[in-house]
């Protein structure tokens, strides 16, 4: 063996990625497979870059060069030789490809013949030979996905061997990218560079991964969204069936194309692949798709859809959401959203412990694709992009890809997450770049570059009933109904849940509405829509001033979010809406439905009010305030210190929803957002301790409403001071201001 050669350069030749510390090199575990379970950065093989000695952290194998070369089956007594300098010094670019194509000897291209590779072929793709590695080797150049050359891969002298690797160092690319943008209504996927080149050859469209029958990534399967027919053709030992039926689980996503698993003829032997294929069937192209392709996958028929409204989707939806008919509608179309390519939007979910806040967007998701849904609990922001991203040591850059993906948050995330994704939250650019600092291997801080692509939709829930201003306008405001009907419900479908999960599970999923819901959801991802846009803006402009005559600047984004539901109703009847390309158009209708749902919750995002702090207000303070002072106006009781003490809020509280309310949170955040917003004083005048506050509603009415949504949701307004009341208080003629503007939106948030 020669021993000059180091542990870098023998992995180089091995083909093995790896990453440089210090003295060290890390990369996956070569011998246990101890990684499969890994995270994709995660490495726990370490070799001493001088010694060549390693260890896996994780499966505890050790070794040296020799017991490396043994693993490899290597002929020890066999010279593998470094790289020289001028192999070292070589720089790979288009010239060094066009000199190696030229450099091709007749004996390799008559070679390449015999596998079943004509010439047309051979030089279209610039195939070629050169010495590289102190060994002679066929090169294959592999363009990246902008069209540039990135590297070698490298086949040997069949004279000398039948290694492989790449030079240089390149990561996995589809080989090759041009022909996703042909016009071909099949495609192959298949293993290895040579066996693309064969199908070429015999006029069939195919493509590989270029570092094996594993390597095939999952965010390429998005590219294959054109083709009709889709056909998986690995070669005949494990690692290629392996690899095979991995791609076509990765496949699912292709809602409406077909996908075919070609399993070669056994006789061709446990390595058979698709050049010995044609070596020994020199007429079999109809037979490889007619033979040995079978069906694993049909394609959605979307015939079977119907124009979907509103009140068919809660219906839907009520299968497993009792109630909460408008926080539904808007979840799953926040949700659905997602498949948008920039009319994403965002809900935040604010309510007490145990109010549900969570189980809506939990139980929505369940319809959407697993691999499109994240749903995270507490994360601080190098955990979140660090699980998220892609990490590249030569740019020093995670990229982190949220196209047409759903991130649900089970709990306010980290402070610092949040202030890091406020641009990306509101659509400000389509990439964003940022920084964090992460902890080095010495135990100091370092800086990472971090690029955000596309826009997610994202649910907050959360018990925080304080909202910043920054988060109000970016999200819409939500909170679950606590009403007695909705529990009993509740607690009703936990009961036969529970009881037989089994039977419960199969009804659901055998549920035909639920079924043809989830159907559709596919098919509307699979149609990829690029944009949306509005038939009639002229409308969405005169009900939106007609119902805002007095402007501010949060309804900028406010109609943004009206917009995106406009575009969200059109995404959901895609195929009943004029369609240019990838593009639909939303009609009147969705108008229609969008502005009816936006009046339900108008009136709070207006406030900046989670609705469980207004309902809080309309239900227990308005409510006491009549019982105790009938029509008593707000000056009057000023003066006569007839305010609501905290104590009596509990116990109303407790009275009209059943449960008691945490002190410190009346005190610290459902109190100061209602006087935020301007619908209740707090005044230290009570006469049995100056100390105490004393409240006091601002309104010039009162509303008594049964919020139940199944109910008629009668109002009943009083009148309980003068509507054109003004007195020396500013703070007072600034609440009353607030209410006289929100009047309106009030009556129609309860209608």
């Amino acid at each position: 063996m020669n021993k000059d050669i180091t542990i870098k350069e023998y992995l180089n030749q091995k083909g093995v990625n790896y990453t440089e510390r210090g003295n060290e090199l890390i990369t996956k575990c070569l011998f246990n497979d101890c990684d499969k379970d890994s995270q994709p950065n995660e490495l726990h093989l370490y070799f001493n870059k001088e010694t060549g000695q390693y260890e896996c952290k994780k499966c505890l194998e050790k070794g040296n060069l020799i017991t490396l070369f043994k693993h490899f089956n290597d002929d020890l007594d066999k010279p593998v030789f470094s790289q020289n300098k001028s192999t070292q010094n070589r720089k790979f670019n288009p010239g060094l490809v066009e000199r190696c194509h030229l450099a091709l000897p007749d004996n390799i291209r008559e070679y390449l013949n015999k596998r079943g590779i004509d010439n047309f072929t051979i030089n279209n793709f610039k195939l070629g030979y050169g010495t590289f590695y102190s060994k002679n080797w066929i090169t294959i150049p592999i363009k990246d996905e902008l069209g540039d050359y990135a590297f070698f891969k490298l086949r040997q002298d069949p004279k000398d061997g039948s290694d492989k690797m790449t030079y240089p160092n390149g990561k996995a690319q589809i080989y090759d990218w041009d022909s996703l943008q042909k016009d071909d209504d099949l495609i192959v996927i298949c293993e290895g560079e040579l066996d693309r080149l064969v199908l070429l050859s015999k006029g069939v469209p195919a493509i590989t991964s270029t570092h094996g029958a594993g390597t095939f990534k999952s965010e390429w399967i998005e590219k294959l969204r054109k083709f009709k027919k889709i056909y998986v053709c690995f070669d005949n030992d494990v690692a290629g069936k392996s690899g095979a039926q991995r791609v076509i689980e990765m496949t699912e996503i292709l809602t409406k194309t077909e996908v075919y698993q070609i399993n070669l003829p056994a006789d061709l032997g446990d390595k058979g692949d698709i050049t010995d294929y044609f070596i020994k069937y020199t007429n079999g192209i109809d037979d490889l798709f007619d033979k040995y392709a079978s069906i694993v996958k049909e394609g959605i028929n979307t015939d079977k859809f119907k124009p979907l409204n509103v009140k068919d989707l809660a219906e839907t939806l009520n299968l497993t959401i009792k109630y909460d008919q408008t926080n539904k509608i808007i979840t799953f179309l926040c949700l659905l959203s997602a498949y948008t390519e920039d009319s994403q939007f965002n809900i935040s979910f604010n309510a007490p412990s145990s109010t549900g806040k969570s189980y809506i967007p939990m139980e929505i998701a369940k319809l959407f694709p697993k691999e499109d849904v994240r749903e995270l609990a507490y994360c601080s922001p190098t955990a979140f992009f660090h699980e998220s991203g892609e990490y590249d040591k030569e740019t020093n850059c995670i990229t982190v890809d949220f196209s047409r993906k759903i991130i649900t948050f089970l709990d306010q995330p980290h402070n610092d997450l949040l202030s890091k994704l406020r641009p990306f939250l509101s659509h400000d650019k389509k990439v964003i770049e940022l920084k964090i600092t992460d902890k080095s291997q010495k135990g100091g801080l370092k800086v990472k570059n971090i690029k955000l692509i596309g826009y997610p939709s994202v649910i907050f829930c959360t018990t925080g009933l304080k909202i910043d201003e920054q988060e109000a306008s970016r999200f819409f405001l939500l909170s679950p109904e606590i009403n007695q009907d909705k529990i009993r419900e509740g607690i009703s479908q936990t009961i036969i849940k529970e009881t037989n999960k089994d039977e419960f599970r199969k009804w659901l999923d055998n549920d035909p509405e639920r079924k043809l819901l989830k159907e559709r959801i596919l098919a509307i991802r699979s149609e990829y829509i690029v944009d949306i846009k509005i038939e009639d803006d002229g409308t969405i402009k005169k009900r939106f001033f007609d119902k805002n005559k007095v402007l501010k600047p949060r309804h900028q984004r406010d109609i943004k979010k009206l917009i995106s539901l406009i575009k969200a109703h059109a995404l959901l009847n895609l195929w009943w809406r004029k369609k240019e390309g990838s593009m639909i158009i939303a009609n009147s209708e969705d108008i229609d439905v969008a502005f009816d749902v936006w009046e339900k919750v108008s009136v709070v995002q207006e406030l900046n009010l989670p609705p469980y702090i207004y309902d809080f207000y309309n239900d227990v303070i308005l409510k006491l305030w009549q019982e105790l002072n009938g029509d008593i106006s707000y000056q009057e009781a000023v003066d006569g210190a007839l305010g609501l003490s905290r104590q009596e809020l509990c116990r109303k509280h407790l009275d009209v929803y059943g449960r008691n309310i945490d002190n410190n949170n009346l005190r610290l955040q459902v109190l100061p957002a209602l006087e935020s917003a301007g619908l209740i004083v707090q005044e230290h005048n009570d006469p049995k301790d100056k100390r105490k506050s004393l409240i006091y509603p601002t309104a010039n009415y009162t509303i008594v409403s049964n919020q139940t949504e199944s109910a008629d949701n009668a109002i009943i307004i009083e009148e309980i001071t003068d509507q054109n009341y003004s007195g020396d208080d500013p703070g007072v003629n600034n609440a009353v201001d607030n209410q006289s503007n929100v009047i309106q939106d009030t009556l129609a948030y309860f209608n």
